[in-house]
């Protein structure tokens, strides 16, 4: 074979000489350049066309067409030789073509021979094959089908059983591996709408059991609510159960009672809403009723279905309208009636949050729970503040308060704030006390009114122990015999019985209102109470209603109790208020019922006085001129005395001494001025010494009745008595003085005649006159010796008046 000729370079021909101008040959060789190395020639036509000149393309076109040809010819002439060689070569190889043409002719019929039963083989082979494969397909769709079924199956057990989250894990098992895989469109189809059926069916199920459950769970709330609240008040009762019996321990050893036997009780505190740590929301110990599983399970549904926070949006916005709807109060209803439901109904409601928020799993925010809980303060705040300003009984107040403060001490155990809660209860103390005085107000009056000032009766032990024992007024410790009098009427008991219970409904209004340390809160209405109230009550009793001495005298005789009773009922307020009674005792005021005291005791002096003053009428009958001095005092003098011993028999058994001796005191100081008086006064002209020797004996026996009283009080208090004759005693010992001119001694008069005024002193012993001086006695006595004792006391006279 010829070897093959070396490929020669292509030569661009050279420009004509004669050629156009410099632009046309720099343009031509271009052109012959681009078809040279087989470029495109479009940008060539499209230049020439846009300038005008196709006739020069054509024009360059046929000069390197011209050229070319000149080339083959040459490259013809130049291979001629080769050309003729390779001829030759070509009738060479025909002989040699046959020859192997027919060799590949008996290879092809020895090779389909040989090849034809391999291929029958191989079609056998690749048909089973085929089937194969087909039957391992069916297999596995066979497969596919048994896992679809299987799935299908128990996804609509778990529906029939109400299993609504299997059911979904079933159906999302059959999303994920089955429908992209099944091969048939009409399953998949199928599947694919079931599928959302089944979505759809569970979430409606779900969103009405969750509906139910909203309208179940507002009954269960209430009880809820209403069980937390009784536990907080058994849990306060107990309290105050331990304090009686600290105060009961207190008192006893106070009065020193050291065989009393203590010990310690223990006692179960054990909180029935005690919050547990099951999953499923039911609370243990005692509330069968709340339960949270239809909450939880729906919450868990919407979470697996990816509408968590649709369903959490949802179950906001429901409990608040719930909330919204517990705020409303009934017109039709009185408040007093509706106030346990509405504030446990709230309670309860947020007990139910509290374990949400907590057990949940995030249903509900603590956020979410204070915005609804500061929604519900200030609502309970403004109903409150509504209803309090309607509300005119004390009693009223004072159980609604105990409710709302039971239900801040319930919810401030979950964590709730309640101080503005307590905020309005503080808000209204004082319209609270002033209706409890107004109703004491009412009751002491009624009580007053009812009392015939007798003093009471007590049959029975039991009596003793409620009217005595109670208030701590007894005398002694010594149970007295039975039937017992004692020295109060029934005034005493009543009124001690609605200031103690004043003291109590104060206490209680104050304790759990979020102030600690009330007890001068109480203290300042305890003592309005007692010096206005009562105070107050008693003085216009005193004033109105007494009519007698054994009414002025029982009176009297109340007051001296009421001063016991008043150191019982600081006491008491002390204790309910957890005060020390070492404070109190340090503390201790001035009686508070001062005003009807006095007014008592002043009522009583004045009865006495005018009981006296019927019998010292008698003075008048006295013989001011009398020849011989009365040997056992006048008539007027010995009733007196017989007046004075029988009341005080009487008086002493129920008047205390410091009363009843200040009563006597007043009295003997009003016999003292009306025998003063007497002497002073314009009915008695003249007297002589004989009558005023008669004045000195009854003085005397009044200075006697004096003396006698000793064992009934001191010695000093006896003497505090006859001082109450001091004026009557000084003037009679000046008046039988054998020196009166004495009395112009200071030293002497300060000692012996220190309350005698200088004008009745004048007028009265100008009215002494000697035995010897009567009607016509001059002329008998002209030129007699004058009395020493007279021209002192002429001398006394003339001096004092000279002082005048």
């Amino acid at each position: 074979m010829q070897s093959a000729t070396k490929p020669r370079r292509k030569v661009v021909p050279t420009a004509s000489a004669n050629g156009g101008d410099s632009a046309d040959k720099q343009d031509q060789l271009l052109l012959s350049s681009a078809i040279c190395n087989n470029e495109d020639l479009g940008p060539f036509i499209r230049r020439a066309f846009a300038s005008g000149k196709p006739d020069t393309l054509l024009h360059h076109l046929r000069q390197f067409a011209r050229a070319k040809e000149s080339e083959i010819e040459e490259v013809c002439k130049a291979h001629y030789q080769d050309f003729i060689l390779a001829v030759d070569d070509l009738r060479s190889l025909l002989s040699d073509v046959d020859s192997l043409k027919s060799a590949l002719s008996r290879s092809n019929s020895t090779l389909q021979a040989v090849a034809l039963p391999l291929l029958n083989s191989l079609d056998a082979y690749l048909e089973a094959r085929n089937v194969s494969v087909n039957i391992d397909l069916a297999l596995g769709s066979v497969g596919s089908c048994i896992g679809l079924m299987d799935l299908c199956s128990r996804a609509n057990l778990h529906l029939s059983n109400g299993n609504f989250y299997m059911a979904l894990k079933c159906v999302d098992a059959i999303e994920a591996q089955f429908v992209d895989k099944t091969p048939s469109s009409t399953i998949r189809n199928m599947l694919e709408k079931k599928i959302s059926e089944i979505r759809s069916y569970t979430e409606r199920k779900v969103s009405k059991e969750f509906g139910d459950w909203l309208v179940e769970i507002r009954v269960v709330s209430r009880n809820l609510g209403q069980l937390a609240i009784g536990q907080a008040s058994a849990a306060r009762q107990r309290d105050e159960d331990l304090r009686i019996k600290q105060r009961q321990a207190e008192e006893q050893s106070r009065l020193s009672l050291r065989d009393c036997v203590y010990a310690l009780q223990e006692e179960d505190d054990e909180d029935v809403l005690s919050v547990g740590s099951e999953s499923d929301g039911k609370s243990e110990n005692g509330f069968s009723g709340f339960d949270l599983t239809p909450l939880y399970r729906a919450h868990h549904i919407h979470r697996t279905l990816g509408l968590q926070d649709r369903f959490k949006q949802y179950y906001f916005e429901n409990r608040k309208l719930q909330l919204t709807s517990d705020f409303q109060v009934s017109s039709m209803t009185p408040f007093l009636e509706s106030h346990q439901t509405f504030f446990a109904q709230i309670a309860g409601f947020f007990v139910v949050e509290d374990r949400i928020m907590r057990t949940g799993g995030g249903l509900i925010s603590k956020m979410e729970v204070e915005i609804l809980w500061e929604t519900a303060v200030s609502k309970m705040c403004s109903v409150l503040e509504d209803q309090f300003s309607r509300m005119q009984t004390a009693n009223h107040l004072l159980l609604i308060k105990d409710y709302v403060s039971l239900l801040g001490v319930t919810l401030r155990r979950y964590g709730y704030l309640v101080d503005s809660l307590l905020d309005v209860l503080s808000k209204h103390r004082d319209k609270y006390h002033e209706l409890l005085l107004s109703d004491c107000r009412k009751q002491i009056t009624e009580a007053l009114a009812a009392d015939k000032f007798e003093q009471m009766l007590m049959k029975k032990e039991y009596e003793y122990s409620m009217n005595v024992l109670s208030f701590q007024l007894q005398a002694s410790d010594i149970i007295p015999a039975f039937p017992y009098v004692a020295p109060f009427s029934s005034t005493v008991p009543d009124c001690c019985r609605i200031v103690r219970s004043f003291i109590e409904d104060s206490v209680s209004f104050m304790s759990y209102g979020g102030q600690l340390d009330f007890y001068d809160v109480v203290k300042k209405y305890l003592d309005r109470l007692l010096g206005e109230v009562l105070d107050g009550a008693l003085l216009k009793i005193v004033n109105t209603s007494v009519h007698g001495v054994s009414q002025a005298m029982q009176i009297a005789a109340n007051m001296a109790v009421f001063e016991r009773a008043c150191d019982f009922f600081s006491r008491h307020a002390a204790q309910l208020s957890g005060v020390p009674l070492r404070m109190v005792e340090r503390s201790r005021r001035q009686f508070p019922l001062i005003k009807s005291r006095a007014a008592a005791e002043e009522m009583l002096s004045g009865l006495l006085k005018q009981k006296v003053d019927g019998f010292m009428s008698l003075i008048e009958n006295v013989n001011w001129m009398a020849d011989e001095p009365p040997q056992s005092g006048n008539e007027y003098v010995n009733e007196v005395i017989i007046y004075l011993e029988t009341l005080v028999s009487t008086a002493q058994q129920i008047l205390p001494a410091n009363v009843l001796k200040r009563a006597l005191q007043d009295v003997l100081s009003h016999i003292s001025e009306m025998i003063i008086g007497a002497l002073f006064g314009e009915s008695v002209k003249r007297f002589n010494v004989n009558a005023i020797t008669g004045i000195d004996v009854d003085v005397r026996l009044l200075e006697s009745f004096a003396d006698n009283q000793a064992p009934l009080f001191s010695e000093e208090e006896a003497n505090q008595l006859k001082t109450a004759l001091a004026e009557s005693r000084q003037m009679i010992n000046l008046l039988l003085s054998n020196h009166p001119e004495n009395f112009l001694n200071p030293v002497i008069r300060e000692r012996s005649y220190n309350t005698l005024d200088y004008k009745k002193v004048v007028t009265i012993s100008e009215k002494l006159r000697d035995p010897a001086d009567r009607y016509f006695s001059s002329f008998t006595t002209r030129g007699a010796k004058q009395n020493p004792k007279k021209k002192s006391l002429d001398t006394l006279i003339r001096r004092l008046k000279d002082v005048n």
